[in-house]
């Protein structure tokens, strides 16, 4: 099967989550939006989609993944799908559930994240909110940033197939999500992160394992991985780096 995965074109975003598990599984699949509008794609077609009257189940916003008759929305919700299909979460329901909880609260920090930069509303500038933006990310850096990363260090501690992975004994889309993560905070947050690093080992080791294996590492450096930038999740402002 060819997926469609349907995102903004110029930022990696929360469809980044989903292009991590479609590289890693080797699948084939189309960023529908970075293509050339004179093949039917690019942001025209995106926005045919979501303004579309004929979908029985309209996605709400990108990301949205077409797997033949299927649509499926939502971050969390695509990786539940794609991951069995693609062996990225072990057999068993429970391990399937426990990987779907931990995406879940790691889609609850990618909001956090996000509003750090935009606490009051995303359609008003950045400069609009400065001074809130500079106690929300206060805030994040020092109370809810660390518990978070607290959680997922404790998380891969407990795992009792050892702490190489956070679910089972080999590699899931949640690592490759906190793989993400630690990532994007990384560009957002280099202050920041240069200190709390220390205080997480499991999970920077995580990330350089994930960072090292051959299907990752070839789509880190090709031209399908965008650069981190201003319009994204992860922005890169220096005064809420002051940790």
């Amino acid at each position: 099967m060819r997926y469609e995965l349907y995102y903004w074109p110029t930022i990696q975003g929360r469809g980044e989550f989903i292009r991590l598990a479609l590289e890693e599984a080797g699948a084939d699949y189309v960023d529908v939006a970075r293509g050339p509008e004179a093949d039917g794609r690019g942001m025209p077609a995106l926005m045919r989609f979501l303004e579309g009257a004929g979908e029985v189940h309209p996605p709400f916003a990108p990301p949205f993944l077409r797997a033949g008759e299927q649509v499926i929305g939502q971050t969390a919700n695509i990786l539940l799908f794609l991951a069995p299909r693609h062996g990225l979460v072990p057999d068993d329901e429970p391990s399937r559930l426990w990987a779907h909880q931990l995406q879940l609260t790691i889609a609850d920090l990618v909001d956090e994240v996000h509003d750090s930069h935009h606490p009051i509303a995303s359609s008003l500038y950045y400069e609009d909110q400065k001074p809130e933006a500079l106690r929300r990310a206060a805030d994040l850096l020092d109370q809810r940033l660390p518990k978070f990363l607290r959680y997922f260090e404790r998380v891969a501690e407990r795992n009792p197939h050892g702490d190489a992975h956070l679910v089972g004994g080999a590699l899931t889309y949640v690592d490759l999500s906190m793989f993400q993560m630690i990532a994007g905070l990384r560009y957002a947050f280099p202050r920041a992160m240069a200190r709390l690093e220390t205080v997480y080992p499991r999970l920077i080791a995580l990330h350089e394992r994930v960072r090292a294996r051959s299907r990752i590492a070839a789509y880190l450096a090709s031209a399908r991985r965008l650069e981190f930038n201003q319009q994204g999740i992860f922005r890169r402002y220096p005064e809420l780096d002051a940790y």
